[in-house]
């Protein structure tokens, strides 16, 4: 590995990136030289999805010239980002101010400690989560500073409600977030990709960057142990919409030159295969049935091909997948499940009718069900619930499912207030996965029905239920989730659209009855390629491999796995925001000239 520049290339002497500074020595070994004929660009960036056109973005900015790449079409430009629910997480935000929520930086830094649970070699610079530790850092100083005013500073806006995610195992220094967290953002997923599709969309116009749709990458490039380019397939024209699934006819063969590749495609929910392979044994028996989180392009196919060129992938077992799955009446694409974002107050039941215990409540710790889940032998458990809990506590995940958000139709939102709201109520009605009935009885006959397994008592689901409904006649209850419900309804948000008053589950006038199957629903992948603070990809000896640079979920949404084993919630999105604007960054300063 060389120590000194090649010739014909200048840089800074230092690059500043969240973590510190980084040696001019450093950047000369990540970035190659050769000759300016032989270049598509400054830079390649493989995958256009939201980390992908924050990177583009912030090199654009910069003066460089961008070839950006990826195998689906134009209509899916923003990636799996532009479906999501727009969630993301900040600390002592105006918003939680504003509901009465006290935030700070150490609070936030202390529940991701506890929630990531960092075990794989901190201390150790080649540890899996020596870099992921840093990274975690970077990324709570940025959600507790700048991050809030950089993107208000770009247009977006949040609605003023707070959500409370991942309420955690019930020990502080445990998993789980302390206080509300989860800012949903006006406008939902398409509103925080589209100040970064207008800035590269302008680039474009202005000959900065050049869009390479149909284009799949199948290997990297490599000259002298660098990365210098990527090769690959051209396929066939299409005209499939977003989100759903493109042909794989292959009609041409490229490959493009450039001194940085920086790989931004994604992870790997839609590729069950490659969840299996991966699936810990901590979660138990990986589940025969699935429901897809992702469009099938979501396929994982970079991680192996940037491996193949020297990258080290980490923490490949760390995965996270939510156990409130509904297969999609309408799907867009292949398996198409939607996530119910429950509130605290559904009775959650596995497939034999058994009550689930602490911390198996609904919005409380989502991989700690999922181990409890594929521990019973089976792929699916229940939500017992009435209409009156649906009404005021189920939002479904997904731009497509809140057109009252995604739109920002303030008089849609406000309906909500005294109806059920209606994707909630099709789903009901059309949704394979739900049940009604007026009475118990009729519920359990439905629910055996739905599944064929006769694997529900009656009288053993009427004597929980009823258990639990004896708790609701004093304030105070040895039910720990009944006690998670009244500690929702302390706050303000939660009261406001988030929690049901407390009520028996058998009380007639909130009916009709509901029971809900809940299927397993794959979603996004917490290891990945390890990068240093500036996105750099290392090697296995713990070297960056000069040239390439990832951001995003590839890279474990930076560092290799900033999450550790759980999630928070809202900081996917924040990931790919953050680790996107820092490889671009990077980069940018690398490239100069």
């Amino acid at each position: 590995m060389q120590n000194t520049p090649p010739a014909g290339i200048t840089r800074r002497n230092a690059l500043t990136v969240t973590g510190g500074a980084l040696a001019a020595a450093a950047m000369a070994q990540a970035v190659p030289a050769f000759a300016a004929e032989d270049q598509a660009a400054d830079a390649i960036v493989v995958g256009h999805g939201l980390a992908g056109l924050v990177a583009t973005a912030e090199l654009a900015a910069a003066g460089r010239k961008v070839l950006l790449l990826d195998q689906e079409p134009e209509a899916s430009l923003g990636g799996q980002a532009f479906w999501s629910f727009g969630g993301l997480f900040f600390v002592d935000s105006a918003e939680q101010r504003l509901m009465g929520v006290k935030d700070s930086r150490e609070l936030a830094w202390q529940d991701w400690l506890g929630t990531a649970g960092f075990d794989r070699g901190v201390g150790d610079p080649s540890g899996q989560d020596h870099w992921a530790y840093k990274w975690a850092e970077a990324y709570v100083d940025f959600a507790a500073g700048e991050k809030r005013s950089w993107l208000a500073g770009l247009g977006v806006q949040w609605f003023p409600v707070v959500g409370w995610a991942e309420r955690g195992g019930g020990l502080a220094d445990g998993h789980g977030n302390s206080v509300p967290r989860f800012h949903v953002t006006w406008g939902t997923g398409p509103a925080v990709v589209e100040p970064f599709e207008k800035k590269v969309r302008a680039a474009r116009a202005d000959g900065r960057v050049t869009f390479r749709f149909r284009h799949r990458v199948d290997g990297l490039v490599t000259t002298g142990g660098a990365v210098t380019g990527v090769r690959g397939a051209v396929l066939e024209p299409s005209t499939a919409q977003r989100g759903k699934p493109s042909s794989r006819t292959v009609v041409g063969e490229f490959e493009v030159r450039a001194p940085v590749v920086v790989v931004t495609s994604g992870g790997i929910g839609a590729n069950h295969d490659l969840v299996r392979r991966n699936w810990p044994a901590r979660l138990g028996t990986p589940p025969t049935s699935m429901i897809t989180g992702v469009p099938a392009h979501v396929d994982g196919r970079m991680l192996a091909i940037t491996e193949e060129a020297g990258g080290r992938i980490v923490n490949p077992d760390r995965m996270w997948h939510y156990t409130e799955g509904l297969r999609n009446y309408d799907p867009i694409w292949p398996g198409h499940g939607i996530r119910i974002l429950p509130g605290p107050s559904s009775m959650w039941f596995d497939a034999t009718g058994k009550r689930f215990g602490t911390p198996d409540i609904p919005g409380y710790d989502t991989l700690h069900t999922l181990k409890s889940i594929t521990g019973t032998g089976y792929d699916y458990s229940w939500f017992v619930t009435t209409q009156k809990i649906i009404a005021k506590e189920f939002a479904l995940s997904g731009s497509e499912q809140n057109p009252d958000l995604t739109e920002k139709n303030v008089w849609k939102l406000l309906s909500r207030i005294w109806q059920t709201p209606e994707p909630i109520e099709k789903f009901k009605k059309n949704g394979v996965d739900f049940v009604v009935a007026t009475t118990l009885p009729e519920l359990v006959r439905g629910m055996n029905k739905l599944t064929g397994d006769n694997l529900i008592a009656l009288d053993g689901l009427q004597r929980q239920i009823e258990a639990r409904d004896r708790e609701i006649d004093n304030p105070y209850t040895k039910d720990v989730q009944v006690m998670g419900i009244r500690n929702a309804l302390a706050y303000p948000g939660d009261t406001l659209s988030r929690t049901a008053s407390v009520h028996r589950i058998l009380d007639s006038g909130a009916g009709p009855l509901i029971a809900v199957r809940l299927n397993i629903l794959t979603r996004k992948t917490l290891g990945g390629l390890q990068t240093d603070l500036s996105g750099r990809v290392l090697s296995a000896s713990g070297d960056p491999v000069p040239g390439l640079y990832a951001a995003g979920e590839v890279a474990g949404f930076g560092g290799g796995g900033v999450h550790g084993y759980r999630s928070l919630e809202g900081t996917f999105l924040g990931g790919c925001l953050f680790s996107g604007r820092e490889a671009g960054r990077a980069v940018a300063a690398a490239t100069a000239t």
